[in-house]
């Protein structure tokens, strides 16, 4: 079966992992989105065009994460792959901690997908098992992938993934800053052992997340507590710490989004939301830009054009 001249669209959104207390593990889906038509074409040649986020940045060859994705899942599923073109609107901010590459890997992996429709066969397990193969941890994939709460883990049968449906109180803010940080770069701010009584912390916290997210908001501020990553994480991005403390101090359940620099703030209905973005307006010492979103439940989509 050829596959020249096939066309998908997909659709991908941005993530936050940890949450605060589930390092590593909890991830959720929020509706800012990156897009692109992939078309196979003759030959080999891999060529991208890129608009809005990464313009004139990203490799417009088969370098570009998602090309290089797109090939890795034909190969991973023993298929020879087309020559490709890309064209990709691009939403997410790289290199804030809102799950750009994690979005760029699910976007190249979803795109594959939707080419080898009825030449391959892909389950949620290899789909995730790429991704994190690709990405280096499933926490940001998984959520990019599935929408909605993640909670994700590895087996030694490679990774796996429960995906929850949010309370509808849940109202996510996030605070994007113009500064960026290396997700490298933060992870090598963390000690190799934690106190024990830290541990256990935020196992606690961590459960007690799950509880706030599906069924009680109200617990969203403790539910949010962390000793695991984030203070460690704190001298590489001081404006990013002093906003969290700013907003906890005031009662809104604030934390660093991924690796950061941004903040993510889980609100329990919009008037908190509104009002925490507020406080940030009038007390902020540098720029943020105030995102209100929402939790995605889809997930990756794709859809085929021709």
């Amino acid at each position: 079966m050829t596959l020249l001249g096939r066309s998908v669209a997909v659709k991908v959104p941005a993530t936050s992992a940890n949450l605060g207390p589930g390092f590593d593990t909890l991830g959720l889906a929020l509706s800012m989105y990156d897009e692109l038509t992939v078309t196979a074409v003759p030959g080999s040649d891999v060529t991208v065009d890129v608009t809005g986020v990464g313009e004139g940045v990203v490799p417009t060859d088969a370098s570009n994460l998602v090309a290089s994705s797109i090939l890795a899942t034909f190969a991973a599923v023993r298929q020879p792959a087309p020559g490709l073109h890309i064209a990709a609107s691009n939403s997410i901010p790289h290199g804030r901690g809102l799950g750009s590459s994690g979005a760029a890997v699910v976007a190249g992996i979803a795109a594959a997908k939707g080419l080898l429709q009825g030449v391959a066969d892909f389950d949620a397990d290899l789909l995730l098992g790429i991704a994190t193969e690709l990405e280096g941890h499933p926490d940001n994939v998984a959520p990019a992938l599935f929408g909605g709460l993640t909670i994700a883990w590895m087996t030694t049968n490679g990774p796996r993934h429960k995906k929850l449906m949010v309370h509808r109180g849940v109202s996510p803010l996030v605070f994007i800053p113009q500064s960026t940080l290396s997700t490298k770069v933060a992870r090598e701010l963390q000690p190799v052992n934690v106190p024990h009584a830290d541990a256990v912390f935020n196992v606690s916290r961590s459960a007690l997340m799950i509880a706030a997210m599906l069924q009680s908001p109200e617990l969203l501020f403790q539910a949010t507590e962390d000793k695991l990553h984030q203070n460690y994480r704190a001298s590489a991005m001081p404006e990013t710490a002093e906003l969290v403390a700013l907003l906890r101090a005031n009662g809104y359940p604030a934390v660093v989004s991924g690796a950061g620099p941004s903040v993510l703030v889980l609100c329990d209905g919009p008037g908190p939301r509104l009002e925490a973005a507020e406080l940030v307006s009038r007390h902020a010492t540098v720029p943020w830009e105030a995102r209100m979103l929402a939790v995605d439940f889809k997930g990756a989509t794709v859809v085929a054009i021709s």
